[in-house]
């Protein structure tokens, strides 16, 4: 399992990365996505998931934050970004130091100026 890395997500989204040399899994309903991401958890250390996927299977990803391995990340897909993966980072953040360093600010000012 060593250095092992895949990508799932759908054919367009997940063909640069095969081309970077990472194993491209392509999924068209988040069922399939959900029994290939339980496979590829045994033998992947880091899986990249496409957000409009992950954010299907969220429940599952969420199963895997407190082991070591796989690292899920989620990317955007194609069609850019629906927030999945900031607001995931967002909510870790927010777990591991108690406050959010990364949004707070611009949250805080954003109200002042309304």
């Amino acid at each position: 399992m060593l250095g092992k890395m895949a990508i799932i997500g759908d054919g367009d989204s997940v063909l640069a990365f095969k081309a970077g040399g990472i194993d491209a899994f392509s999924v068209s309903h988040p069922e399939f996505a959900r029994d290939l991401l339980k496979k590829l958890s045994k033998e992947y250390q880091i899986i990249f998931i496409t957000d409009t996927i992950a954010v299907e299977i969220d429940d599952l990803i969420k199963k895997y934050l407190t082991m070591p391995y796989p690292i899920i990340i989620s990317v955007p897909s194609k069609e850019g970004s629906n927030g999945y993966g900031i607001e995931s980072l967002k909510k870790s953040m927010e777990k591991a130091l108690g406050v959010d360093i990364l949004f707070g600010g611009d949250e805080d000012r954003n109200q002042e100026n309304n």
